[in-house]
């Protein structure tokens, strides 16, 4: 999207700030662009259930994010880490495009020699793929 003369993603990761993912808050669209800063898998799963995150391609990438934050969180814990995954998943049950990027997430993350990084590449793929399929629609 394109503010001014900045372009945004709905969705992203500042590597100079690891710990934390960015949205934008759509609940404040069209009227004003504010952001908010998801630190955990908590803000994720609040940002998802409470809308600020709206639209199946975004809850994907977001949810996305929120697993690489689980990894994080979960510190190579593997019953925590399916702990987080479905914590974001509680939030919308029925949010198809949801269950399938932490799935995508767990798949990779099962043999992961550095899972944080693995986690962290692979929801950039997800956000990748939605912006090409935006793209195509639009």
């Amino acid at each position: 999207m394109l503010v001014g003369t900045r372009h945004w993603r709905t969705v992203w990761h500042d590597p100079a700030d690891a710990a934390a993912v960015w949205i934008i808050e759509q609940r404040a669209l069209p009227f004003r662009l504010e952001t908010l800063r998801l630190a955990s898998v908590e803000d994720t799963a609040r940002a998802i259930s409470d809308m600020s995150v709206r639209g199946a391609g975004c809850i994907g990438a977001t949810a996305a994010w929120g697993m690489y934050l689980a990894a994080r969180e979960a510190a190579g814990d593997a019953g925590k880490l399916a702990a987080l995954a479905a914590r974001l998943i509680a939030t919308r049950p029925t949010a198809v495009n949801l269950a399938w990027a932490v799935h995508r997430m767990l798949r990779v993350l099962e043999d992961a020699a550095d899972p944080v990084e693995t986690a962290r590449r692979e929801a950039e793929k997800i956000c990748e793929e939605d912006v090409a399929a935006c793209a195509a629609i639009g």
